[in-house]
């Protein structure tokens, strides 16, 4: 069997236009300091990474990080490439065990976490290109005919310009609806009020046929968000995501357990004990880790099992491929996020700027192909110009 021959990192520094921030148009973990300037900016990602595993027959497997790119290249440089380079691929348990063990006194979370994660996305596309198969072939095949998913755009901006956003989107067979808050407890009650304005004003639009997911992304704390589930009860959100910071996972259990709204998280949470901790304590009602950030598909297949004998419904974070795969693969995992292609604005956007392949979602699904190997994607050569490129 061939072996692994070399891992080569690019970060990918977006150049090129991109959408200005808009006040108020996401809460954020960093709205509880004072602060002056764009909150918002160290959650931005205008960077990614790409990683490309080769083997000596030529064969090379695409694997990617959006979170901390430039750091996440040294460390896959400098620790984590040695570690896999000359072994064979298919031994990927073992390969991923090797990356977290070695590295274990200071790579398990974060950083670390996340260029294993890189890694084994990686060599996943490798396996599916040396067989011949789509990665969800591997994983067990295909649970769905295709993958209802749910548009994931809806940032707070004027309550006008969000209705038609989402009535446009409707035009486009979407069941599924995420908007995002723009107000949290330093705004007060006038923020409050502000922020059921807009989820009532999308209810007029999408009706209560559709489901509404409402997004905090950590900029809310315990307080704020127990005197929000309440008047948010009648909207009849699917989910409230991310109310609290990651660490807080009292504060979940505390929230899922009042039992008003479903919380959802684990986009923030980082390997399979990690996950496994959130579904112990019965933290969340949804879990949303990010496969990229995770440990890759090897880590999130075993998330994905434990979830499921837990009842717990599995819904990764992002659009992207290996995520789409893992979907398909998984009777637990029902839907599928979906950025629709956009200009520059969060990041989410890039993964369409730096690879081809991706499927489009058309009346609210999204198809994978039983033929095409691997992730199913490639390296696009059409927007270089709007990058600056660091090996």
């Amino acid at each position: 069997m061939t072996k692994i021959k070399s891992v080569r990192t690019r970060v990918w520094n977006w150049t090129g236009p991109t959408v200005p921030p808009t006040g108020n148009f996401c809460t954020n973990a960093s709205d509880a300091l004072w602060m002056k300037g764009d909150a918002m900016a160290s959650f931005r990602f205008h960077q990614w990474l790409t990683c490309e595993v080769e083997t000596e027959d030529g064969t090379i497997g695409i694997g990617n990080a959006a979170l901390a790119p430039t750091v996440v290249k040294q460390a896959i440089d400098d620790w984590y490439a040695p570690l896999v380079v000359g072994e064979d691929p298919f031994d990927y348990a073992y390969l991923w065990e090797k990356m977290y063990r070695r590295t274990h006194a200071w790579g398990r979370k974060g950083i670390g976490m996340t260029a294993i994660s890189a890694i084994d996305i990686a060599i996943w596309d490798l396996m599916g290109k040396l067989t011949g198969k789509p990665v969800f072939k591997l994983l067990g095949g295909r649970t769905k005919e295709k993958i209802p998913v749910y548009y994931s755009k809806l940032y707070a901006g004027p309550v006008e310009s969000m209705q038609a956003e989402a009535e446009e989107a409707m035009k486009h067979g979407y069941t599924g609806f995420k908007s995002r808050f723009g107000y949290g407890p330093k705004d007060g009650m006038a923020g409050m009020r502000e922020n059921l304005k807009r989820v009532e004003a999308l209810r007029e639009v999408i009706g209560y046929d559709n489901d509404l997911m409402l997004e905090c992304y950590m900029g809310w704390n315990l307080d704020y968000a127990k005197r929000m589930l309440p008047k948010l009860a009648k909207y009849e959100p699917r989910w409230l995501e991310e109310p609290v910071i990651a660490d807080d996972v009292a504060g979940y259990a505390e929230l899922n357990a009042m039992n008003i709204v479903p919380i959802s998280g684990g986009e923030h949470e980082f390997s399979v004990i990690g996950c496994a901790e959130l579904i112990n304590r019965k933290a969340v009602s949804v879990l949303q880790y990010d496969t990229n950030r995770v440990g890759g598909i090897t880590a999130a297949q075993k998330i994905n099992a434990i979830a499921e004998a837990a009842q717990i419904p599995v819904i990764p974070h992002a659009g992207q491929m290996h995520n789409y795969h893992l979907t398909m693969a998984n009777t637990n995992c029902p839907i599928s996020e979906y950025f629709p292609v956009f200009d520059v604005e969060v990041g989410n956007e890039l993964f369409y700027y730096i690879f081809e392949g991706d499927p489009e979602a058309v009346d609210g699904f999204l198809q994978l192909d039983d033929d095409k190997p691997g992730l199913g994607i490639t390296i696009s050569d059409k927007h270089l110009a709007n990058f600056e490129i660091v090996e």
